[in-house]
């Protein structure tokens, strides 16, 4: 599905990702975890094509292809997805219009017809139910004046109309309540084929136990310097990060 080698990157001048090595497989959920300033978000951002980053080392082959040889939108095309920790408000642009431009414009990319309308809406109701979304909720413009556990579970929606091969959710959890996290999980869960892979980056345990990795990494001053399993998520809960940091001097 997703390997990444040695991925070095950079942004304003200053280097963030120094040498990040990271192998998904299809059907595979792996957690990213780390410290605040570790490169969890950047890690995210290079992969979607952020512009704002500069990849200088390394490289990442997405299903067989070139990923960083792609414009953002054909990585999105090909299958990437991204669940933004803080995701925008577009104004005057309905959620109904925003899905169905996406999915119509992802299906050109493929060479596939654009999906009828009857066909469309059947899908939005379809999806709607898995993260128990309001229809007026779907109706409105796209996050505008939603909370922000409505936001993630918007974000999560969108996750299952495009079907994505690959979901990086970037600290999704962030600001939910317990029954919005449950919702946002139950979601995600939902989704999981084995076809399809999932990098969850998150701070806290709690996400984990809802959405069950397969493997865990840590990722600290750019670098992967630890990789377990669920147990190594509930083994920081409990411990912190300063024994990865003391402890550990494996290069990515």
């Amino acid at each position: 599905m997703l390997e990444v080698k040695d991925l070095h990157a950079k942004i304003g001048g200053k280097e963030i990702l120094k040498g990040v090595n990271i192998t998904i497989r299809d059907g595979e959920t792996h957690a990213i975890m780390g410290p605040n300033g570790s490169g969890k978000s950047t890690l995210s951002a290079v992969l979607v094509g952020n512009p704002l980053y500069e990849v200088t080392g390394g490289e990442a082959m997405f299903n067989g292809k070139d990923l960083f040889g792609m414009q953002p939108e054909d990585r999105a095309h090909e299958g990437l997805f991204l669940s933004f920790q803080y995701p925008v408000e577009i104004p005057g642009v309905s959620m109904v219009n925003f899905m169905k431009a996406a999915i119509n414009e992802k299906r050109k990319y493929h060479g596939l017809p654009e999906l009828k309308a009857g066909e469309f809406l059947k899908l939005m109701r379809e999806r709607q139910k898995i993260v128990e979304l309001d229809n007026k909720l779907a109706s409105r413009s796209v996050n505008e004046g939603f909370s922000g556990g409505e936001k993630k579970r918007n974000e999560i929606f969108q996750m299952a109309m495009l079907e994505p091969k690959l979901s990086i959710l970037d600290e999704t959890d962030s600001g939910l309540d317990v029954d919005a996290m449950r919702i946002v999980a139950e979601g995600v869960n939902k989704l999981r084929t084995p076809e399809s892979s999932c990098i969850v980056i998150t701070h806290y345990d709690r996400l984990l136990e809802m959405i069950r990795p397969d493997v865990v990494h840590v990722l600290y001053d750019g670098r992967i310097v630890k990789t377990g399993g669920p147990e190594l998520a509930k083994e920081i809960q409990a411990r912190g990060y300063d024994w990865i940091k003391e402890g550990t001097k494996v290069k990515g």
